[in-house]
């Protein structure tokens, strides 16, 4: 079951091989590394209104003179795959044991921790696949301090945090002048910002299904119908729970945001439930689109019922002429057996009269609408 929870969409997204949780009676806090996740690479962001430094780090230690001045420091780690440099990252940042656990466990729930100094954000990131029109999914946990954010993502190949990178790098917008609960406020909106372009991607590929089933319904429209509600209930589980752990952040605030941040925040909550009901109306639109298919299929199985009941009943009174004059009563012995077997033009005469009878049903089902439609039909499905 927690393997299915964790990576319920292993085909659309790139995941572990192996699975870890928590073995019964384990101590709180500890760490499990997946040994094939990703070596972490660290990323350290100094910036004020005027000053910038960005660059790459090889320790956590190497940040520490930059957490307690008054400029806003964001230290990126991507990849969990050091248990050493988990905890140093720990030690740095003088982290809760149960805040790195959080960080490890990928298969915790989007939520909010408030330990008075240091705000823990757990949330969901997804980022488009355009190749297969899904999506990468991976855990993002945002650890809020008073001049620092740190974040911490599973890999380093996928993120949608470009475009803060890119204002704090050009000087764009306030966010330089604004302090650190802005820096988390902005990666947040990017994360809860990044379900649209999956989103998107996703209204594609259900109107080119709803053309598909009503067309051309197949085995593997009813195999794609089911692959999208499976990631659709990806997409609710992840943003589902970010929704309300954003609310919860809004109605119970916390020291380490301003009421001007909190303002932010509230655009942050409208995009969430902005994102959560076209996820709810596209799986209803998916859920339509099965009762589309079945229909589909029923019609289809008609039409070929019809198709076929129109040439048995063409050939049913042939069939019943031929067996009648198949049994070759002998005349000589009476002469009702059969007298049209001396006839002359006997023959020609059956297979006249045959032909008259096939020629007027099917003029018949014709004039019915029987025959075309059963033809066009035909003509669809080979199309």
């Amino acid at each position: 079951m927690i393997r299915k929870i964790r990576r319920v969409s292993k085909v659309i997204n790139k995941s572990h091989d192996k699975e870890f949780f928590h073995q019964a009676g384990t101590p709180p806090g500890t760490i499990i590394v997946d040994e094939n996740a990703e070596q972490p690479i660290i990323f350290l962001i100094d910036y004020n209104q005027t000053d910038l430094i960005h660059k790459q780090i090889s320790y956590p230690e190497e940040c520490l003179n930059y957490l307690d001045t008054e400029s806003v420091s964001w230290v990126d780690v991507q990849g969990l795959g050091s248990k050493d440099i988990l905890h140093r990252l720990g030690q740095t940042f003088d982290l809760h044991p149960l805040i790195l656990e959080d960080i490890v466990n990928m298969v915790e729930r989007p939520k909010i921790e408030d330990y008075e100094e240091q705000l823990v954000i757990i949330a969901h990131m997804v980022v488009p696949n355009p190749n297969n029109g899904s999506f990468y999914s991976e855990q993002v946990s945002l650890v809020l301090g008073k001049y620092y954010v740190l974040t911490v993502q599973e890999e380093p190949e996928h993120d949608c945090f470009d475009g803060v990178r890119m204002r704090i790098d050009k000087n764009k917008g306030i966010i330089r002048r604004q302090g650190s609960d802005y820096l988390a406020y902005s990666l947040l909106d990017a994360i809860i910002d990044g379900f649209f372009p999956v989103l998107e991607l996703y209204g594609e590929r259900i109107d080119d299904l709803e053309e598909e089933v009503i067309v051309n319904p197949s085995q593997k429209t009813l195999q794609k119908i089911y692959q999208i509600r499976r990631e659709l209930l990806q997409l609710r589980r992840a943003i589902w729970p970010q929704r309300d752990a954003i609310n919860s952040l809004i109605r119970d605030g916390s020291e380490l945001i301003s009421d001007d941040v909190r303002i932010y925040l509230r655009d942050c909550y409208d995009h969430a439930v902005q994102v959560m009901d076209i996820v709810e109306t596209y799986r209803e639109l998916v859920a339509g689109l099965m009762d589309v298919y079945l229909s589909a299929i029923s019609n289809k199985m008609n039409e070929i019922m019809k198709l076929l009941t129109v040439v048995s009943s063409i050939f049913i009174p042939l069939t019943f002429i031929a067996g009648v004059y198949g049994m070759n009563f002998n005349t000589e012995k009476s002469p009702h057996n059969m007298p049209e077997l001396n006839w002359y033009w006997g023959y020609p005469l059956c297979l006249g009269v045959m032909a008259l009878i096939a020629m007027s049903l099917i003029y018949f089902f014709w004039r019915r609408g029987w025959l075309t439609n059963s033809v066009n039909f035909q003509k669809d499905i080979h199309r």
